[in-house]
This record gives structure tokens, sequence and C-alpha cells, in this order.
């Protein structure tokens, strides 16, 4: 019966791995994501050329890193999504220990390439983002928390999730990185959300973050001239806003065509933060919306096969991981468009970045594991174990 309603799938004794895990699998999430990278590729063809040719490199240098960084990435994505939610809350533990003492070490040996913010790090010629690594693994330690609470005398798991979500933000905003930490502060809201927190605390914590934009507008000339440009009504042409603007303008609904957009060659980011506009200019509104669609198919399918997780830490680490990858997209394509200030921030799956890439593909596995059909058990069994 239980089976019936919540729609689980059997696990036979003895069933290898491989057929278990595709036959769990959420098989649409998986193509979403594939289909994301397979856009990446295609629009990273266009956008990286200009950068490799001012770099004097070959014309599809980047696209070739790209394909070796998302190589990694999927396989990595796969060889997590086979994993257990106890398997997943290990790992990401441990990650969010390492990108956490990674953040720590950035004031000291950290560079700004040039971004006027210090977050990156170069280690064996190799530069990377430790915030990108730290995300998921925070959605797994928070999630861990949260679940613990919720066992009968279990610790005060809440608090300490809180604790560390406020030194994870203070840490990221120090950067400065208030994109990040926006991030890292709205995925902690869901799975606090999620676990049941009250209202009123919600609401206390979202003035709190409003309050400390205050401060960072005074404080911090890097935030206040973004938030300054994107209040100024007019918009200079000469900015990555108003080259993004102008593109996304210019492509209308089925793009100027493939190779013939000029965007590319103007925003020094369109590789990266700006990569939408090029796939507006160059296939338009079409294309926009495919990848619009494949964020939200995955999104919407997470949330939907978590409703019915019995889990604790695998509801609330899905639903973190699920809202903070379609909120990423949003920001970026927000700060496109213009309807959000500049921030930074990549295209999961999309973007050029070896960081971005391999944590997108971290996240991706994790989610598509606490998303797998599992045998939920009889409630009263739930019970007996938690009170044990």
């Amino acid at each position: 019966m239980t089976e019936m309603v919540f729609g689980t799938t059997p696990v036979r004794a003895g069933d290898p791995i491989l057929p278990r895990w595709w036959r769990t699998l959420d098989k649409w999430s998986l193509a979403c994501v594939l289909g994301l990278f397979s856009i990446g590729i295609l629009l990273g063809l266009a956008a990286s050329v200009p950068l490799a040719e001012k770099n004097d490199l070959p014309r599809f240098y980047y696209v070739q890193r790209q394909a070796v960084f998302g190589a990694m990435a999927l396989v990595t994505m796969l060889v997590i999504s086979m994993m257990s939610p106890r398997q997943i809350r290990r790992i990401g533990v441990m990650g969010f220990a390492a990108a956490f003492v990674l953040i720590l070490l950035l004031p000291l040996i950290g560079e700004d390439h040039g971004k006027g913010a210090t977050r990156w790090l170069s280690i064996a010629g190799i530069s990377m983002q430790p915030s990108e690594f730290l995300k998921p693994g925070f959605v797994a330690i928070c999630a861990w928390f949260m679940a613990a609470a919720q066992m009968v005398g279990g610790p005060p798991g809440r608090l300490y999730s809180f604790i560390t979500a406020m030194v994870v933000v203070i840490l990221l905003a120090l950067q400065p990185d208030f994109g990040q930490a926006s991030l890292v502060l709205f995925s902690w809201l869901v799975m606090f959300f999620i676990a049941g927190a009250p209202m009123l605390f919600l609401l206390s914590v979202a003035g709190l973050a409003l309050v400390g934009g205050v401060f960072a507008y005074g404080a911090s000339e890097h935030f206040a001239r973004r938030i300054n440009g994107f209040l100024n009504p007019e918009i200079d042409p000469r900015t990555q806003i108003g080259y993004a603007t102008k593109a996304i303008q210019d492509g209308g609904f089925f793009g100027v065509g493939v190779g013939e957009g000029s965007v590319k060659w103007s925003l020094p980011d369109a590789h990266t933060d700006f990569i939408i506009a090029v796939a507006a200019e160059e296939y338009g509104t079409v294309m926009v919306l495919a990848v619009i669609t494949l964020y939200c198919t995955i999104v919407v399918r997470s949330l939907l096969r978590l409703l019915r997780e019995r889990d604790p830490f695998a509801r609330i680490a899905g639903a973190g991981l699920a809202c903070a990858f379609g909120v990423q997209a949003l920001i970026n394509m927000g700060v496109a468009v213009r309807l959000l200030p500049a921030k930074g921030m990549t295209l999961p799956f999309v973007s050029y970045g070896g960081s971005s890439v391999i944590a997108s593909g971290i996240a991706a596995g994790m989610l598509l594991a606490l998303t797998r059909t599992r045998p939920q058990g009889e409630l009263a069994e739930i019970l007996r174990r938690g009170r044990g």
C-alpha cells in the first residue's frame, strides 16, 4: 500500500547498483542537465572566441577547456547521484569543511583577477573559486543540523544552522561577494522554512539582511557602485549592462543568426556572467525560453519528487539544492535584462568556468541522488527509528 500511495520503486535484494540507479533516477532532470551543458558548449563556440584571440590563443581554446571541465563535472555528477542520502551528507560536510578553510585563506593568498573582489585561489597554476564549492556543502551541513533537530532529544540544530549561515554570509560579504552571500542566505531560508521555522523568525532574518544591505551600501564602494548603476534610469551603452541590453533587443525572437552577433566582441564577460546575452542576440528569445524551461523543469520536478520523501535530511537538503540552482540561474538572467543589480554570478552548466561547472556538477549529483525513488517504509517504523 505504501508503494501505491507514494510511488516508490521496490529494491530487490542483490539488485546491481547500475540498474537500480537507472530505475530510480529522475531521467528528465538528468536530460535537462545534459541539455544545459550542450547549450553551454554551443554558446561557448561563439562567446569565447574573442577572448581567445585577445589572449593570442587558439580560437577554440576556452571551448576545449570547457569541454574538459564539463566532462569532469558530468562524471562527478553521475558518481555522486549513485550515493545514498547518508553518503551525500558525509561528502557534503567534508566538502564544506574544505571549502570553508580555503575561504579563510582568501585574504592571505587570494586574487581578484581585476574584478574588485578577492574570490579566487591559484593552486598549481589552476585558478578556482572556493565559494562555488562551498554552496552544496553548506546546504548539506545545514540540512543535517535541521534534520537532527527534529529527532526526539536531538541537538539544537536550527541554532547551529543559523550560526553557520551567518558566519558564511559574513565571510562572503567581506570578499566582497554579495551575490553568493545572498544565494547562501536564500537557500538557508528555504531549508529553514521546509524544516518548520516560524514565519516571524524568517521575516526577522529577511529584515536583518535588508539592514545588512543598507550597511554594505554605505561601507562598500564596490557594492554602492553596482546599486547606483542599477538604480540609474539611464543606461550607459558602454557598460556591460548597456551592451547586454542592446544585444537582447537586437536578437528579437529568432536572433540575428549563428555567429553573426557582435556583443561577444564588446563584453569582457560574454562567456561567463553575460552568456545569456550572446544566446539572446544570436539565437533569439527562442533559445532563452529553452534555457529557462530546462532550469524550471529541474527545479519543479525535484520539488515534486521531494514532496513524498520522508527522510528529513533528503527533503530539506534536496529543496535547498533545487531552489539554489534555480535562483542562481534567475539572478544571472535577471542581471542581463537589468531586473537585478550586477552580481557577477555564473549561469549553471552554461557559463564558462571550471569552478562553476564542476561545483554545479557536484550540486546536481547531490540533487539527483536525493530525488531518487526509494522505499519509504512505514511511518510508524520511521518514528520508532527517530526515537531511537
